[in-house]
């Protein structure tokens, strides 16, 4: 007998009245939990999987981008507080480089919510890439040094942080790449609409702030932004 096949007897069984022997075959060894007999049309017993009809395991959908944006708020403005960069930058940078995903990686090898570098990331003592608050800490911190490097011009820096510092300095601003370019354009533009208010010997500032998924919130802060037409460009502070 070839061994590939399990041993199987056949047990006759008679239905009194109805017809003659019946040879039904049985598998020696015990089926496992998922299969069962079941009899065609023309009486031939099979097996049938029944882990198909069950259906396999659907994968959780993915949360909406608005979720994933409020979701790092607080780390956020705790690491651009800690390093005074304004949280709407930071945030900016984190929808442009990664739509809000902590386990992004992109084709380079850059990883995290701010798409850090290997090299960069152990420079930064980010031990996590992928962990939110240690990206965000090492992200946040490494815009900081650019600001610091380029007299805190916003623009160069995220030029910088796209292109690196090197490419910006040779060409002596934002370097002639179209997605250096259209990355400075886009995080650029996510301030909308500053007013000033005064309060006796106190001025507040009313600052209209484009979210990633378009909704405009209205947030109060005693640091004046950058004037300037409707649109008004990111500062760093």
């Amino acid at each position: 007998m070839n061994r590939h096949f399990a041993s199987r007897v056949v047990i006759l069984t008679a239905v009194a009245g109805l017809g003659p022997l019946v040879a039904q075959p049985v598998f020696a060894q015990s089926l496992p939990a998922n299969f069962s007999y079941v009899r065609g049309e023309n009486g031939t017993p099979r097996i049938v999987d029944n882990s198909f009809s069950m259906g396999a395991p659907v994968a959780a959908a993915p949360a909406p981008r608005r979720a994933r944006a409020t979701e790092f708020d607080s780390l956020i403005v705790q690491h651009a507080e800690a390093n005074k960069i304004n949280p709407a930058l930071v945030r900016a940078v984190i929808e442009a480089e990664s739509a809000f995903n902590p386990r992004a990686v992109s084709h380079v090898g850059a990883m995290g919510l701010m798409q850090l570098m290997p090299g960069t990331a152990k420079d930064l003592g980010v031990t996590d890439p992928f962990d939110p608050n240690d990206n965000i800490r090492g992200g946040t911190k490494y815009l900081k040094s650019l600001l610091d490097r380029f007299d805190n011009k916003v623009e160069l820096a995220l030029a910088a942080y796209n292109a690196g510092p090197g490419a910006v300095e040779r060409y002596d601003g934002i370097p002639p790449y179209r997605e250096t370019r259209n990355y400075v354009a886009k995080i650029g533009n996510r301030i909308k609409d500053v007013k000033a208010i005064t309060q006796g010997s106190r001025t507040m500032y009313r600052v209209t702030e484009v979210m990633p998924d378009g909704r405009e919130v209205v947030k109060y802060t005693d640091t004046k932004p950058e004037a300037g037409g409707t649109i008004v460009p990111l500062r760093a502070r």
